[in-house]
This record gives structure tokens, sequence and C-alpha cells, in this order.
């Protein structure tokens, strides 16, 4: 045990933390399979648990500058490759569809609305690419939608903060917990929607825009 909560010490509270909470939020765009939230959330846990002002808004900043950087990553995929993504943005399936139907009026809708339903980033970026909305009116709602992203990731961790009284074990734990509990009620009210949605709903997907 003492290995351990050593071993989760010096994650919480190496100098690489930052760099690469950064990095691996901006990676989780197009592979949103790294466990970036568990870590920010865990981070921040402990960041509130020590009272350390400063440490929360590194972990702001960070997570703000990883996720506009990987939107604009997946933007610029969804532009370049249509191939590429077109299986993920053309799916036939709720989020997808509502995504679609607000991107090209109302951008900030999609881009803000989908980025806290999980697999809602990488489907609504690419398809910003995809269906040619142009980098000038995507770019502010990315930021916006990454800041509010950010924020919503601290809130966690600052109610988990009292919690874990910034323990490193604790907040690690905690991040995982409530990864796989948030994971878990989104899987479920998806799978509820799919049940509630008739087969026959079916929305055409827009054509590009063809803005620069």
């Amino acid at each position: 045990m003492p290995d351990l909560l050593s071993f989760c010490e010096a994650v919480l509270h190496s100098v690489w933390l930052l760099p690469s909470l950064t990095v691996m939020i901006g990676a989780d765009g197009p592979f949103p399979v790294l466990p970036s939230e568990t870590l920010l959330m865990s981070a921040s846990a402990s960041a509130f648990g020590r009272h350390d002002g400063l440490a929360v808004v590194g972990l702001f900043l960070a997570a703000l500058v990883g996720s506009v950087l990987g939107d604009l990553l997946v933007f610029g995929l969804g532009r370049s490759s249509h191939g590429l993504l077109a299986r993920t943005v053309d799916a036939e399936c709720g989020l997808s569809l509502w995504v679609r139907r607000h991107l090209v009026l109302r951008p900030g809708v999609a881009l803000v609305g989908a980025r806290f339903v999980p697999g809602g980033r990488l489907l609504s970026t690419a398809a910003a690419g995809r269906f040619g909305l142009s980098l000038r009116r995507f770019l502010p709602w990315s930021i916006v939608s990454s800041a509010a992203w950010s924020g919503y990731m601290l809130a966690v961790g600052m109610a988990l903060g009292p919690l874990t009284g910034g323990n490193p074990l604790l907040s690690l734990l905690a991040g995982v917990v409530m990864a796989v509990v948030t994971a878990g009620a989104f899987a479920i009210v998806a799978r509820t929607r799919r049940r509630r949605t008739p087969w026959s709903v079916h929305v055409r997907a827009p054509e590009p825009l063809l803005v620069g």
C-alpha cells in the first residue's frame, strides 16, 4: 500500500502532469479511449482537497488548451478525409442525427451540447469539418465548449475534494469511480432513447457549406 500511495502521489504531483494532460486530452479527440477524463478528475480532486488554487487554475488551462487542440485535429481530419470519419458522422443514430440537424444553423448548440455526451466530441467536431463549417465559426464554439467541459470536470473534482482530503490514492480511486458511473449513466440513457426512437426517423445530412 505505501508503494501504491507513493506511485499515486508521484503521478498527481509530477511536473509532467499538466503537459501530459494537455497531450492526452488533445489525443482523446480522435482517439476517445485514453483515460484523460479520469486523470483530470483525480488531479482536480487532489488539488481541491489540498486547497491548491494555483494547481486548479493550471488544470483548467491544460484541459482547455488540450481540448481545443484536439478539436482542431478532428476538425482537420473531418475536412481532409471524408472516408476516414464518414462512418462515424453519417451513422443513423440519435446523436449523429441530432448533430447534423443543428450543425449548420446552430453550430454552438451542436458543438457545446454534444460535448457532454460520450462520443459526442468526436462526432460533432468531425461533422463540422466534413460538412464544411468554416474555421472562423468553428473555433469560437470549440473554445466555449472546451471551457464548459473543463469547468464541469473541475466542478466534479471540487465535489470529490472534501471526500478525498487531497489523498492521492483516494483521488485516483474517486476519479475512476466517477468515470465509470458517468459512462454507465450515459449508456443507460442512450439505450433508453434508442428504444423510444422510431426506426423510421431519418434526417438528411446537410450539404457541404463550401466556406473557408
